[in-house]
């Protein structure tokens, strides 16, 4: 049986993070399993963007993750007890892709971070993995990325499946990835 408790948190600030992480060790324990779906992002040529919204998008990104990252693993290392990180990326960390260029440059340290953990972390008996799954359309993603549908049907046309991904796999692909049946994985990115 699980039990949820919300916690609500600026992860761009590394106090709230360490109140939050406080207040969940408090009410359920030490959490041996992290999920990170930091993402903050908007579409805009780049010529435009501004320092203002470069940093918005890294400091939710990037730095919301590696400070709850790093409260947790530090936790975890003093308590001696192992745990799992999974981060979700997106594939264009890969290739690129304009418009978004704070979100792929964060999603991509994001990698960076995991996999160095992976490689300094795994004595302590800690797993690092992402997931960088393709597009999976959700009303909230969608309506501010591409509110006119326009890009929709390019990236079908450039997918090999010919389909977006649908929630139920990412969520069949995160347990996997956080579960004992994938303990020999540790600094991948999938």
């Amino acid at each position: 049986m699980f039990h949820v408790h919300a916690i609500a948190a600026d992860v761009r600030d590394p106090a709230a993070v360490a109140t939050a992480v406080d207040d969940c060790v408090a009410t359920l324990g030490l959490p041996d399993i992290v999920v990170n779906n930091a993402a903050g992002n908007f579409v805009s040529p780049t010529e435009r963007l501004s320092p203002k919204g470069w940093r918005a998008v890294t400091d939710i990104v990037l730095n919301g993750t590696a400070y709850v990252v790093l409260d947790v693993g530090k936790r975890l290392i003093e308590a001696q007890k192992g745990g799992v990180f999974l981060a979700i990326t997106t594939t264009y960390t890969q290739h690129g892709s304009g418009f978004v260029v704070p979100s792929a440059a964060a999603k991509a340290g994001v990698e960076a971070l995991y996999r160095s953990l992976a490689s300094e972390w795994g004595r302590y008996g800690m797993r690092f993995n992402c997931i960088a799954p393709g597009p999976i359309e959700t009303k909230g993603a969608f309506s501010r990325l591409d509110p006119t549908g326009r890009f929709r049907k390019l990236m079908l046309s450039r997918i090999p499946a010919g389909r977006m991904g649908e929630v139920e796999e990412l969520a069949n692909l995160a347990s996997y990835l956080v579960s004992d049946y994938s303990t020999w994985m540790s600094g991948s990115v999938s």
